[in-house]
């Protein structure tokens, strides 16, 4: 069976469906408060850089800290978009936007927004793809 290569990235079609697919699921996982599927988004090992938020050594880490982040806050929608994929020095990367809506849990309460970009580095592993680094840079938080 022949493989379509995406120009920009030399990855297949296939891989750059997946790894889309990963990052978006980040998003509806944090959502849907579906611990086991973000958890799944990341690799055991992944370093995650959050700034002012926080940095996690492991993917069991960041799920516990949005796990408990999210504890308090109402529904969420995570809009993750612009996904760019390339390859960079042997390795996979992609960036994405984030726009992160956060309503109060009580009626009356704070409405939050977060704005910005992910830049990742993710492999493929026997489950899939999964985000092995990434740092998230911050240009609006209200």
């Amino acid at each position: 069976m022949n493989e379509m290569k995406s120009v920009e990235s030399g990855l297949s079609v296939q891989d750059e469906r997946a790894i889309s697919a990963v990052l978006i699921s980040y998003g509806t996982a944090i959502d849907r408060r579906d611990w086991s599927s973000l958890r799944a988004c990341f690799t055991d090992d992944c370093e995650a850089d959050y700034g002012a938020f926080g940095k996690w050594q492991s993917g069991a880490a960041i799920t516990n800290y949005m796990k408990d982040a999210h504890a308090n806050i109402g529904p969420t929608l995570h809009r993750i978009t612009n996904i760019e994929i390339s390859k960079k020095k042997g390795r996979t990367c992609a960036r994405t936007y984030v726009d992160a809506l956060l309503m109060p849990m009580n009626e009356g309460g704070p409405v939050h927004r977060g704005i910005g970009y992910y830049d990742d580095q993710l492999v493929r592993t026997v489950g899939g793809w999964r985000i092995t680094r990434r740092i998230f840079t911050s240009v609006l938080i209200d």
